[in-house]
């Protein structure tokens, strides 16, 4: 067997075989200003999570897992009752001593709204993050090694128990790579005045390569740059990404955070001959959540843009301008005691989504280009704990090729019914 699947299955079985296993977090604390009851920022979210110590065990471990029934048809066109095991993530967290701290997290992965070909490949593990952070100061911290860049909110907060949808959002998973992690360093840091909060990230890591505008989508598409193994000890550009976020929060309105992320992306040179000219993707991206204190109603969205350099000789498919988002409402309508647990949550929710992937015109005639998505996706979810949900979901969506034309000539939209469960451990 491959090395790469022993290693989560030997943590697992050394995890099942411990007995003196409890619940505890302190390993990830280091000290500073007390934040205990202040709102969480967005890029917390890779210490914010339940571990598990055991014993005296200097290592804290988690994880997560989901597993999803779906059945999905397109004008009675349908592929019949399927059965997901999409992901299973194991994390592992050690305070090294004083203000040095280290995260891991290795991820089983088999996810066809991310990754067109992983049915193909058959899911594959991979470390998703593995990273030192080393903290001088609250507001100055430096984390290196293999980092998730900051751009927007849910590719740092992506984990599936926070979420009441089976599916990830279109445009941060089809547009922009979900989980998009790249080896480099970076310096972040948070302050809190009163009830307002500030955080900045500021990351310089390897990048995209030639893929994200020659692959099997036939379009612009960046996530294909997750699919080149390569990138983790060589940058095809030999150029950094940057990538930068600056959060704004108050507890009782939210957070707002905005981020880029660009550089060189292309293959410019070669064995010291220049071959093409420098070619830049820019992303821009704006993401807001709150939970409005009179009811409850959790809201989140995201936004981006994307701007790439695109050789003169390219077809308009692959578009230099992209654009997409979704909004998330989560109403709770019951809370407390129910069937025994005492701390449980039924909840209503509604997902709207767009992208569209070639936003602009057609030199050709000045018409416009289409390429687009628009879905809308009700849900009730239940959760006997935070820590856990049971998620119900039904998709209305409607897809449309470059010219207009809903995918499939006249086939009507595309719906489907859906039922999850995710789960922290």
């Amino acid at each position: 067997m491959n090395s790469k699947r022993l290693l989560p299955i030997i943590i697992f079985i050394f995890l099942s075989l411990s007995v003196r296993a409890q619940i505890d977090t302190s390993l990830l604390k280091t000290p500073q200003k007390p934040d205990t009851g202040k709102r969480k920022f967005s890029m917390d979210a890779i210490y914010d999570r339940p571990f598990l110590k055991v014993g005296k065990f200097p290592v804290a471990i988690g994880g997560y897992m989901e597993a999803n029934y779906q059945y999905v048809g397109t004008s009675g066109i349908t592929t019949g009752n399927q059965f997901q095991f999409r992901r299973f993530s194991l994390f592992t967290a050690s305070s090294i001593t004083n203000r040095i701290k280290f995260l891991s997290e290795i991820e089983y992965e088999n996810d066809p709204t991310g990754d067109p070909d992983a049915i193909k490949k058959g899911g594959e593990f991979e470390i998703e993050y593995a990273a030192l952070d080393i903290e001088f100061h609250p507001l100055l911290n430096l984390r290196g090694g293999m980092v998730v860049n900051p751009i927007g909110s849910f590719n740092e907060n992506h984990d599936g128990p926070k979420w009441e949808f089976t599916d990830r959002p279109v445009a941060m998973s089809q547009m922009l790579p979900a989980t998009w992690n790249n080896p480099g360093f970076g310096l972040y840091g948070k302050e809190y005045r009163g009830h307002w909060m500030f955080g900045y990230e500021f990351y310089v890591t390897g990048g995209f390569n030639d893929s994200i505008i020659d692959n099997s989508q036939g379009k612009t598409f960046l996530p294909a740059a997750k699919t080149s193994a390569s990138r983790f000890i060589k940058s095809a550009s030999g150029e950094p990404l940057y990538t930068a976020k600056i959060s704004l929060g108050n507890d009782d309105i939210g957070e707002l955070g905005l981020s880029y992320m660009g550089g060189v992306y292309n293959t410019w040179e070669l064995e010291g001959a220049k071959i093409d000219n420098k070619r830049r993707v820019n992303v821009f991206d704006v993401d807001f959540n709150t939970t409005l204190p009179w009811s409850h109603t959790n809201i989140v969205t995201e936004w981006a843009y994307i701007a790439l350099d695109i050789p003169p000789n390219y077809p308009q498919s692959y578009s230099n301008r992209q654009f997409g988002g979704f909004i998330d409402i989560v109403q709770p309508i019951i809370k407390g005691q129910i069937l025994g647990w005492n701390k449980a949550t039924l909840n209503l929710a509604l997902r709207g989504e767009y992208v569209d992937w070639n936003v602009g015109n057609f030199q050709a005639t000045g018409t416009r280009m289409y390429n687009d998505l628009w879905s809308i996706m009700p849900a009730v979810s239940f959760r006997p704990t935070p820590q856990t949900v049971l998620r119900l979901n039904y998709r209305i969506q409607k897809q449309r090729d470059i010219t207009g034309s809903t995918i499939g000539a006249t086939i009507g939209p595309t719906r489907g019914v859906s039922f999850g469960i995710s789960t922290y451990f």
